[in-house]
């Protein structure tokens, strides 16, 4: 993935994976001020990605559960 790609295209795994890359960057330091900022705001907006796609998967697991008869969640 590139920094490019818009994040609402990402699958779960793309952004996660994506995620993981920012953060070694901003930890292994040497980024001017600017590109800092802008892997944070990156950063931020793939967390919000994974989140997204979590509850998606949260919420299609409660509702099927749900439709199983005599199943109790």
């Amino acid at each position: 993935m590139s920094e490019s790609t818009p994040v609402e295209s990402l699958s779960y795994e793309q952004a996660r994976t994506e995620l993981i890359e920012v953060v070694q960057r901003l930890e292994a330091g040497g980024a001017t001020l600017e590109e800092s900022l802008s892997l944070w705001e990156r950063g931020e907006a793939l967390a919000q990605r994974c989140e997204a796609w979590l509850s998606g998967a949260r919420e299609r697991l409660a509702a099927a559960r749900a439709a199983q008869p005599g199943q109790e969640g």
